[in-house]
């Protein structure tokens, strides 16, 4: 496209053929998203003239849709009566670096079919934390993503992958209802924000991965110390298993209350069976405490402490949230932590 287009004249065309397209799809609603794509391009190609070079053959996977010079339009259809959508991955792999101003321009199939368009900044409203965080946009929203976040949407692209999930990390987060958790933790790119494609089931993984899991789990969350009969006690436990591992443990009990887990070095029945089990895997907490990034203990703890106070900091925890029995009088006592 020739430079010589100044963004104003670029809106004029963009609302001109949204106008169009609406006239088009009230008369017969476009069936698919493919042919609104299609039909958006020739209409920018006819509207625009020489001063705008239409690709028909773009690259599948480009950022935005249809790239012309420095502006850009990212198209989205729906056949519902909706002006939301999910759209591009919140890292912008395979935006084209030429564009400078990105626009939507959306075709709503569903009910009174409709055409608008708007400046790709104010539409994105959310983003949905998945294995890969992707925006979510709406024609008109109340307020942008980006106004939340502080920046701008240029900002934002041109911060680097780890700068962009420390802001999708903090949104997330503010959002979790209690019991949630993020399906992330660590502060890694995009390709290591994955979970294993199939979970796991625990009772069909080795004892010594089982144990270790348990150590974690107990670990960030001290309260499986609560009496027995306390509501939620494991839910924390069982949520960074699947969450964090991709490892799904049907029976909470499984994990510290159970003869399987709290007889393992003595077979003598009655007592305190998580005080036992807990026991059993001190040497595998310690280690946990060691290696443990500090993330994971402000996700689960609301705070980090050195790695050679933790063990201190969760008998401290402990012994709050337990009754009847004392877990710093019985727990890790061959070392001091004071």
């Amino acid at each position: 496209m020739s430079e010589r287009m100044d963004q104003g004249k670029f809106e004029t065309v963009l609302d001109s053929v949204a106008r169009q397209l609406a006239l088009e799809a009230q008369e017969k609603p476009f069936p698919n998203s493919g042919d609104f794509e299609q039909r958006t391009r020739e209409l920018l190609s006819e509207r625009g003239g020489d001063q705008m070079k239409v690709d028909f053959d773009p690259h599948p996977h480009v950022f935005p849709d249809i790239c012309l010079g420095q502006y850009g339009v990212e198209v989205k259809f729906t056949a519902k009566d909706t002006w939301r959508s999910v759209a591009n991955s919140v890292f912008e792999s395979s935006r084209n670096e030429d564009v400078q101003h990105v626009y939507i321009l959306f075709g709503k199939m569903g009910g009174a079919p409709e055409v608008r368009w708007g400046h790709y900044e104010s539409c994105v409203m959310h983003v949905r934390t998945s294995h890969v965080p992707r925006f979510e946009v709406e024609m008109y929203p109340e307020s942008s993503l980006f106004e939340r976040f502080g920046i701008t949407y240029e900002e934002f692209h041109r911060s680097d992958p780890e700068q962009k999930m420390n802001y999708v990390r903090q949104y997330a987060r503010a959002r979790l209802k209690p019991g949630e958790r993020l399906w992330w933790l660590e502060e890694k790119s995009e390709s290591e924000h994955t979970l294993p494609l199939q979970v796991r089931l625990y009772m069909h993984l080795p004892q010594d991965e089982k144990r270790a899991l348990r150590a974690e789990a107990a670990l960030l969350c001290p309260q499986v110390v609560k009496p027995s009969r306390s509501r939620n006690k494991y839910n924390d436990t069982v949520m960074y298993l699947i969450t964090r591992h991709g490892v799904l443990c049907p029976q909470a009990r499984d994990l510290f209350s159970a003869g399987s887990v709290a007889l393992r070095t003595d077979e003598t029945r009655g007592g305190n069976y998580v005080e036992r089990a807990l026991r059993d895997i001190e040497s595998e907490m310690r280690n946990a405490a060691e290696r443990l990034e500090a993330a994971a203990f402000v996700e689960y703890w609301g705070y980090d402490v050195p790695k050679e106070r933790r063990i201190a900091e969760w008998l401290k925890q402990a012994d709050m949230l337990a009754r009847d029995w004392r877990p710093s009088g019985v727990l890790f006592q061959r070392r001091r932590f004071d």
